[in-house]
């Protein structure tokens, strides 16, 4: 391994460290509760009968419903601090902060910066606005940093009032999760070591493929005909590429560009093979937040706000393009 290898390694491996660390880093406002570490565990190739690893059911529209379309504002966003009673939102104000669940190991959008210790990103910051929503203050917020297996679920235990963590909406999420509108638009593509001479995932077949527990990737590649291994974190799968584990790993391409930015030992290549309109997952059990997030969705997207946060965070993905427009379902 050459030396620029190892210490590309040692980056993402700081990263990791760093974002272990800060869980346990004095508490504020916008820290992950101390009982929300997320533990690395090691990789591990899967069995297609388990669900937990690789989701069942459509992963798409099948005519059913339109994965991309949710509830309607209800008119004007209140004032901050002044939600309407017997809200989920006047509860979460009555609470003093919006407990959000979110990445901490995907670069450039939930991860923690090595130098302050904080979260931050493109998710990170949409969660912001809608705290800034809320009370008037995006600061008035509270991380737990959760894998992509563990998204749904925190959800529906209560554990986070919504998360934002480059969650892909489709029908079968629909039934467990409610959704907000879409907030950004990536594809699945694949991430390998330069030089590999793959190009596409056709050109992986039999071979292992890292992706993360949980994920509609990693039931992608299977379908592909792939060998999976399962990791918690992107950074693992990164780390395994590096170390000959695997020949690639396959996600959203919103995802792997943060993950080549680290190594530039390694490239995206080949096409989109998928489509994985993000969202943000609420309780079924409260339409009128689904409601409020979505009239902060049209506000950022209509005064700037959205193509700010692209440009400061996701500019290795192209320019700016219109954020997604808005579907309702009602």
């Amino acid at each position: 391994m050459t030396h620029r290898r190892i210490a590309v390694r040692l980056l993402a491996g700081v990263v990791a460290a760093v974002a272990a660390a800060g869980l346990a880093a004095c508490g504020t406002a916008e820290e992950a509760l101390p009982d929300n570490q997320v533990v690395a565990e090691p990789p591990r190739p899967i069995g297609m009968q388990d669900p937990a690893i690789v989701p069942t059911g459509p992963a798409a529209s099948s005519g059913s419903c339109d994965p991309r379309a949710s509830l309607r504002p209800s008119g004007s966003l209140p004032r901050p601090r002044q939600m309407p009673a017997g809200t989920a939102m006047a509860t979460i104000v009555q609470r003093g902060r919006l407990i959000v669940g979110v990445d901490q190991n995907n670069y450039q959008f939930g991860f923690r910066d090595p130098l302050t210790g904080q979260l931050t990103g493109f998710d990170v910051d949409i969660a912001r606005e809608i705290a800034r929503g809320l009370f008037g203050d995006p600061g008035r917020i509270q991380f737990r940093a959760i894998s992509s297996a563990d998204r749904i679920t925190a959800v529906q235990e209560g554990t986070v009032d919504l998360v934002v963590r480059t969650m892909t909406m489709n029908c079968e999420r629909w039934q467990q999760v409610s959704f907000s509108t879409e907030y950004f638009t990536a594809g699945q593509r694949v991430l390998v070591n330069r030089g590999s001479g793959v190009r596409r995932i056709e050109d992986l077949r039999d071979r292992k493929v890292c992706a993360a527990a949980g994920s509609t990737s990693i039931r992608n590649i299977a379908a592909k005909g792939t060998r999976p291994v399962s990791v918690v974190n992107w950074t693992d799968c990164l780390v395994l590429l590096q170390q000959n584990q695997v020949v690639a790993v396959s996600t959203d391409d919103s995802i792997l560009v943060g993950l080549a930015a680290q190594d530039p030992n390694t490239e995206v290549v080949g096409p989109r093979f998928s489509d994985e309109p993000y969202g943000v997952a609420i309780s079924r059990e409260s339409p009128e937040l689904v409601r409020f997030v979505n009239g902060v969705l049209a506000r950022i997207r209509s005064d700037g706000t959205w193509t700010q946060l692209y440009r400061r965070w996701l500019t290795s993905l192209g320019p700016a393009p219109a954020p997604p427009v808005a579907r309702y379902r009602d």
